[in-house]
C-alpha cells in the first residue's frame, strides 16, 4: 500500500454487485464474465465540485455498448447513480476523483465462452479512487505502434468493452520506447487515436481529428469538438495521415483520465515548437470552463 500513486486510495470502499466493500474485499468470482473473457463494458468518469461531468452521455455510451454485447437485465440507470452517489459519499469525495465504472455480464454457472452460462445478471462495479489528471499537462510524448486498432468489421470500437488487448499491446510499445502513449494507426495506416485517448492536431489554425470509425468517439472529444466550434475555432473531422500529425504545428489528446494534453513529440519529431500551443491552451481553458459549469450534481 505505501507504494500507491495516493495513499489515501488504501482506504477506500468500493462498491460490487450491490454493495460497498473494503478495498481488500472488493473481488468478483473467478467464474466473472469479466475474468473468463474481459466480458464486460466500462465507462471512465471524473468528480468536479459535487458532480460528474457529462454523466448522462456517459451512461447511455454504456448502456449503448451494453446491448450490442446483448447484455440482459441491465441495471437501471436509477440504480446506477445511486451507486455512484453511495460509492462516493462513503468515501468522501467530491473532487479531484476519478471513477472507474464497470458492468460485467455477470457471473457464470461453469467456465466457457457462451452467455449461456450467465445466470445471475450483470454485475456493477464502481470504482473511485482520488486521481488528477494522469498526464502532465506540461506535454507528453508519443510513439506510433506496430499494433494496429481494430477496424469496425473485427470489432467495433463504438463499444466501449473492457477486452483491451488491443490497446494493451500498444502501450507496451510506448513502455519499451520509453515515451508516455502509443500513437496507433488504422489498418488502412491512418491515425486512429492513442492506445488510452483521442487525438487532435492543429495546422494552420484549424484542428483536425480522425473521424469515429476505427477510434472510441469519447464524451471528451465531443465536447472539443462542440466548444471548438461554438468558439469560432475551426474544426474539422477527417482522415488524418502520420506525416500530418508529424509535420503539425500543435497535437493533443483528450479522454476523461487525462481531459485535454499538448503532445511534444511523435516518433521523435518535434511537435511545432516543442512547447504547448496557443490552440491548445485556448481550447484547455474553454474545457475547463464547461467541466464546471455542466458538472450533474449528486446529492453527496
Amino acid at each position: 500500500m505505501s507504494e500507491l500513486p495516493d495513499p489515501r486510495n488504501a482506504d477506500i470502499v468500493v462498491w460490487v454487485g450491490r454493495e460497498l466493500l473494503p478495498r481488500a474485499e472488493a473481488k468478483v468470482s473467478v467464474f466473472d464474465s469479466s475474468v473468463q473473457g474481459g466480458d464486460a463494458v466500462w465507462e471512465g468518469l471524473r468528480v468536479y465540485d459535487g458532480g460528474i461531468f457529462r454523466l448522462t452521455a456517459h451512461l447511455e455510451r454504456m448502456e449503448a455498448s451494453a446491448r450490442a454485447m446483448a447484455f440482459e437485465d441491465v441495471p437501471t440507470r436509477e440504480f446506477v447513480v445511486r451507486a455512484l452517489t453511495e460509492t462516493l459519499c462513503a468515501n468522501g469525495m467530491r473532487d479531484g476523483a476519478h471513477i472507474r465504472l464497470t458492468l460485467t455480464r455477470g457471473e457464470k454457472v461453469t467456465s466457457g465462452m457462451s452467455p449461456h452460462w450467465n445466470r445471475s445478471g450483470p454485475c456493477l462495479i464502481v470504482l473511485a479512487e482520488w486521481k488528477p489528471p494522469v498526464f502532465d499537462m506540461s506535454g507528453i510524448r508519443l510513439v506510433t505502434s506496430g499494433i494496429r486498432r481494430n477496424p469496425p468489421q473485427c470489432l467495433d470500437s463504438k463499444i466501449h468493452h473492457n477486452n483491451l488487448i488491443n490497446n494493451i499491446l500498444a502501450k507496451i510499445d510506448a513502455n519499451v520506447a520509453g515515451v508516455d502513449d502509443a500513437l496507433m494507426l488504422d489498418v488502412e495506416g491512418y491515425v486512429a487515436e492513442t492506445n488510452a485517448t483521442n487525438l487532435f492536431m492543429v495546422k494552420k489554425g484549424c484542428v483536425h481529428t480522425p473521424l469515429p470509425d476505427h477510434c472510441l468517439p469519447g464524451v471528451t472529444r465531443g465536447v472539443v469538438v462542440e466548444i471548438a466550434r461554438k468558439n469560432e475555432i475551426p474544426m474539422t473531422e477527417r482522415r488524418v495521415s502520420l506525416s500530418e500529425v508529424h509535420s503539425a504545428d500543435e497535437v493533443f489528446t483528450t479522454g476523461t483520465m487525462g481531459e485535454l494534453v499538448p503532445v511534444l513529440e511523435v516518433d521523435g519529431r518535434r511537435i511545432g515548437t516543442g512547447a504547448p500551443g496557443p490552440v491548445t491552451a485556448r481550447l484547455q481553458e474553454l474545457y475547463a470552463a464547461v467541466t464546471r459549469e455542466e458538472r450533474e450534481p449528486l446529492e453527496l
